[in-house]
């Protein structure tokens, strides 16, 4: 049974599209079925991923919508084992047009319930809100993973996201869980970014995962290229810290029974980095 996970957050800017391309792609990579699925209108991972959006003939918003059948809109990726259902702005009407729809926070669910069972993974990308697109994600997932930048206020408006996920694991989804909280685009030379990693830690203890990412400009870069890091830039230490996430994860999974594991992935966290004096944010 493939696990559902949406990453939401409603602050744009915190990292969320690029840990949900970069996640689905070091999750195929290790050789997990992997399906991710656009829920933004921006349609920035169908971009990063190297999928023009515009020449694309169905969307999510197609199968929300229009009730077409998800099968038929699910394209290939260039990374083996992960495809992904894309987005466009057709997706922007879809907040206004559900909403007089019988069953509209199931309206992603019940399009996911014939595929799902065939990916070891869904990703689901979220838009920065708490609308109804999100809603929709929630409803259909295990769980949520929530992407936190290290910057001033970094926790603010955490408590109406949490709020949200209390509402839908209450009115909706009973078995939706927080599957984890990731710190993203951290400086280790500043105080803020340690500041920010223990007030999270504080704020939500064990769910925060032992990984964070630094602040890179090669995972900046990769997108623009239609590309994953880790086809863009093995190397770098933004592959790293998402390859390092996603060992993280599974090893998470295995102890609770839920999935077999991705393997051992060998490589520094970000705090290693910087105490070995090794840190670059250009690499």
């Amino acid at each position: 049974m493939g696990r559902v996970i949406s990453i939401c957050n409603q602050k744009g800017g915190v990292g969320k599209t690029t840990t949900a391309v970069n996640l689905s792609t070091f999750f195929a990579l290790s050789g997990k079925k992997t399906l991710l699925v656009d829920m933004d209108p921006q349609g920035n991972a169908t971009i990063g991923l190297g999928i023009d959006k515009g020449k694309i003939e169905k969307t999510i918003y197609h199968s929300l919508i229009e009730q077409s059948k998800i099968e038929d809109i699910i394209k290939d990726t260039q990374v083996d084992n992960l495809f992904i259902v894309p987005s466009n702005l057709n997706l922007t009407g879809a907040e206004v047009e559900l909403v007089g729809l019988i069953g509209r926070e199931f309206k992603l669910k019940n399009a996911l319930e014939t595929v799902k069972d065939s990916y070891d993974f869904v990703i689901i990308d979220s838009p920065p809100s708490l609308g109804l697109l999100t809603i929709n994600a929630l409803t259909a997932s295990n769980s949520a993973l929530i992407p936190i930048q290290c910057e001033y206020y970094a926790l603010e408006g955490l408590g109406q996201l949490t709020r949200t996920l209390d509402l839908v694991k209450k009115n909706l989804n009973p078995s939706l869980q927080i599957e984890g909280v990731l710190l993203t685009m951290a400086d280790y030379r500043t105080k803020l970014t340690t500041e920010v990693i223990d007030e999270a830690r504080n704020y939500f203890k064990e769910k925060v995962y032992t990984t964070v990412i630094p602040r890179n400009i090669k995972l900046t870069e990769a997108p623009s290229f239609g590309k994953p890091i880790a086809l863009y830039d093995m190397a770098s230490q933004g592959a790293q810290m998402y390859k390092r996430l996603a060992d993280e994860i599974s090893a998470k999974l295995v102890a609770a029974n839920s999935l077999g594991g991705l393997g051992n992935l060998q490589c520094q966290t970000s705090e290693e980095v910087v105490r070995n004096g090794n840190y670059d944010e250009t690499k």
